[in-house]
């Protein structure tokens, strides 16, 4: 038999007009819902509980996100508890990402100016910097698709890449000119606070973790799974291997002006943070209340005797050598954030922790 979740009392004015087909009035319309905390999932395997999870069940499962809000215009219906607490998921792409935190800012239904954002799923890694399963708060985001590209075949003697940043001539030309929507910093105060809250976390290790960071002989590649600081390459160009690699903490060195330090490339976070600027302009939410968190699913790249073509094959989700164990670390660490923020809301409100 379905399982059809209680309809908290606020909505029943809305639900029964809609239902009678009735216009929505000033009398029939509810106050806008005041959210705390916005839970942003990338993706999920299936149905939102009880099967193969993605990257949203087990905030669903674990803090009792009950309630379904459908919101036509996004990728995924909302989700939230009773705490203030809600979800939602992008689907996959920068495309996708922007489209479902647009019509999500701008849902009339929600009222996001306080909400805490964080940005919650999992990640490749550079093996010079993180290890499987493990969780990576990002300072800055710089986008990998914004740029001028030359086949490597073409390219003239002494460039290292055919990939230019947009307006220059050549590779890594200074200035460093970023345009709008090629990089993001989000509040390094409250990354740093989020960070310092979670660093002591133990995270789960596994034999098979052991086994595929064996594999490697970077000697942060060969760590049991922590809570990092580190930076993100967002592109909807999945990318593999060694030279890619170099290419990606070159890039973000450049646009960071060697503030920003490789970690992790996901696939989504640039459309998500544009859309959060553009609605930080129009007042709907706060820019300096998001939080970007990702874990290490895969290494970005083969490991030694292995070529990338075949380490590329072997990467899909759900068969990453720390696909659960990234999601629990997803969950876990981000947990801890959300809780802290929604027991203590008195406090957090109107004052954004430090």
């Amino acid at each position: 038999m379905p399982y059809y979740p209680a309809i908290p009392m606020r909505f029943l004015p809305y639900c029964l007009a809609v239902l009678a087909g009735l216009p929505l009035t000033a009398q029939t319309t509810p106050a806008p819902i005041p959210i705390k905390v916005v839970i942003v999932a990338m993706f999920e395997q299936g149905a939102d509980t009880g099967d193969m999870p993605g990257e949203l069940q087990y905030w669903v499962e674990r803090d009792h996100l009950d309630t379904v809000i459908p919101v036509p215009a996004a990728y995924h219906d909302a989700r939230i508890n009773a705490d203030g607490e809600l979800a939602i998921v992008t689907g996959q792409g920068t495309a996708h990402a922007a489209a479902t935190i647009m019509a999500l800012g701008l849902d009339p239904r929600f009222d996001l100016t306080h909400a805490y954002w964080l940005i919650a799923g999992i990640a490749g890694a550079n093996p010079d910097r993180a290890s499987l399963g493990s969780a990576v708060w990002a300072n800055y985001v710089v986008d990998g698709d914004l740029a001028y590209e030359i086949d490597p075949r073409e390219i003239p003697p002494g460039w290292s890449t055919g990939y230019l940043p947009l307006r220059k001539s050549k590779p890594y030309e200074t200035p460093t000119t970023p345009l709008p929507g090629q990089l993001y910093q989000t509040n390094p105060e409250l990354t740093q606070w989020a960070y310092s809250l979670t660093k002591n976390i133990p995270l789960a290790d596994t034999e098979k973790l052991k086994d595929s960071r064996s594999r490697f002989t970077q000697a942060s590649a060969r760590k049991p799974p922590q809570v990092l600081l580190g930076d993100e390459v967002s592109s909807s160009t999945y990318w593999h291997g060694k030279l890619l690699n170099d290419w990606a903490d070159q890039w973000i060195t450049y646009f960071t002006e060697s503030k920003g330090h490789f970690a992790t490339t996901a696939m989504e976070d640039t459309g998500t943070l544009e859309s959060l600027r553009l609605l930080a302009h129009a007042g709907k939410v706060d820019w300096q209340r998001i939080l970007v968190l990702r874990t290490v699913s895969n290494y970005d790249q083969q490991w030694p005797g292995v070529d990338a073509a075949t380490s590329l094959s072997a990467q899909r989700i759900g068969q990453y050598s720390a696909y659960l164990p990234s999601l629990e670390s997803a969950y876990t660490v981000g947990h801890t954030v959300i809780a802290e923020l929604i027991k203590n809301w008195p406090r957090y409100s109107d004052h954004i922790p430090k």
